[in-house]
């Protein structure tokens, strides 16, 4: 019953203190990634002091979680339909389901992150979308099956320690916040590699870009 009640104060807390709709609450934007890269879309909380929107005290992800009474937003969805489904959320993050169209590989630095892009992009390998966190983490979008394949990809490739390499997969269970979209009250986050219509609906294997970002990963701890 606690958890319900703290939903729906969540829910109310959005929708009063939102008021003046900012870009990232904005339907034609959610449309875009439903619509343009085939992904799916689910509202989510927002955070205030390191309070969540939720309304739970203990909650793990301040403002970094869906909202439990929203639906999702399935990918292909039209706009007159996200517009009307979004309206109902004014103020709500934008979070994406990670493990259905694509896995993350997260990097715990940003600048690991950009070294890594970079290195790649002069190496001519194929790359996805990439975003940076408020928290400077770095979201590289790959291929689904790519979080549960991550530690045996490592140690094939000579990691024999993949723990205490500062990379590590997100799948099916597991969200993300989109961009533009406010993380954790912390700051946007925001591109540093945007989509294009073949990465987002065909994003790399993570193999493809693991020994490269693991490389960077380690020199950078050296």
């Amino acid at each position: 019953m606690g958890f319900t009640i703290g939903i729906s104060r969540g829910i109310r807390d959005i929708r009063s203190g939102s008021r003046r709709r900012s870009r990232s609450s904005d339907g034609t934007v959610v449309a875009e990634y439903t619509g343009l890269w085939g992904w799916d879309v689910v509202p989510g909380v927002r955070a205030a002091a390191g309070a969540c929107s939720c309304g739970r005290a203990d909650c793990r992800a301040p403002g970094a979680h869906p909202l439990g009474q929203a639906p999702v937003l399935r990918a292909g969805a039209p706009l007159d339909e996200v517009t009307a489904v979004w309206s109902e959320f004014p103020g709500a993050t934008l979070m994406l389901p990670v493990g259905r169209a694509f896995d993350v590989i997260e990097v715990d630095a940003e600048p690991v992150g950009r070294h890594a892009l970079a290195r790649l992009e002069r190496m001519g390998l194929p790359v996805g979308p990439v975003a940076a966190t408020p928290d400077g983490r770095a979201h590289f979008f790959v291929a689904p099956g790519a979080a549960v394949a991550l530690p045996d990809l490592l140690y094939r490739m000579g990691w024999d320690d993949p723990a205490a390499l500062d990379v590590r997969g997100l799948g099916p269970g597991a969200y993300i916040t989109a961009p533009p979209s406010d993380r954790g009250g912390l700051g946007p986050v925001h591109w540093l590699r945007s989509p294009a219509l073949d990465s987002a609906s065909c994003p790399p294997e993570a193999r493809l870009l693991l020994g490269t970002l693991a490389y960077v990963a380690h020199r950078s701890g050296a």
